[in-house]
């Protein structure tokens, strides 16, 4: 049996999702760089760190390493491991030791800041957005309208988590995938269980 691809890394990226989305990144690395919203401890990273060592580029990655809700004290996804000694989470400090873990720090730039305030000011022109942060409505709804405008044409934009059935996990990435469709500005490439990605026109 194949061992699995970080395997012990954190996180809720299946190992067929993090093949897709890597080769979906290989299709885009040449139009410039890549960039993840929500890093958790840096599994999504690493797979696209891979290709950005392949292409010679780089991949921002940018989360507060605050948790989004569902990683709070009480909530489904917490993981007392990532508390601090002040009872906050805190997922930065993992999150390093796993970039140096697999020799990453060279081709992942990591921005320790909300999105929202990164996109403020941010200029840069992106291969690929892989949007994967907060799933709460207004969360996903502000990080697809602050970085879908940085995809670069023939560029990807990632979504993580669409689930059409709310059984299944949180409407919002599924509502953000639909806008993106329906802009006129995106069409959709593929997908791979709840992994979509859509080609900038």
């Amino acid at each position: 049996m194949t061992p699995t691809r970080f395997a012990d890394v954190k996180g809720f990226l299946p190992e067929n999702e993090g093949e897709q989305l890597a080769n979906w990144a290989r299709e885009s690395a040449s139009l410039g760089p890549l960039l993840e919203i929500g890093s958790y401890c840096g599994l999504s990273t690493l797979w696209l760190a891979e290709v950005a060592r392949e292409s010679n580029t780089v991949v921002f990655a940018v989360d507060h390493h605050r948790g989004s809700e569902e990683h709070q004290v009480g909530e489904f996804f917490h993981d007392e491991a990532l508390v601090d000694d002040a009872g906050r989470f805190d997922s930065l400090p993992e999150f390093r030791r796993n970039l140096l873990a697999n020799d990453a720090e060279d081709v992942v730039i990591p921005i320790v800041a909300p999105a929202t305030l990164v996109a403020r000011h941010w200029t840069t022109s992106l291969g690929l957005v892989f949007i994967d942060g907060g799933h709460s409505l207004d969360a996903a709804l502000a990080d697809y309208r602050n970085w879908s405008q940085h995809v670069v044409k023939g560029g990807l934009l990632v979504i993580h988590d669409v689930f059409r059935n709310v059984a299944e996990g949180g409407q919002a990435p599924h509502a953000i995938w639909q806008l993106a469709k329906q802009s006129g500005l995106f069409e959709p490439v593929g997908s791979c269980e709840s992994i979509r990605a859509l080609r900038r026109l």
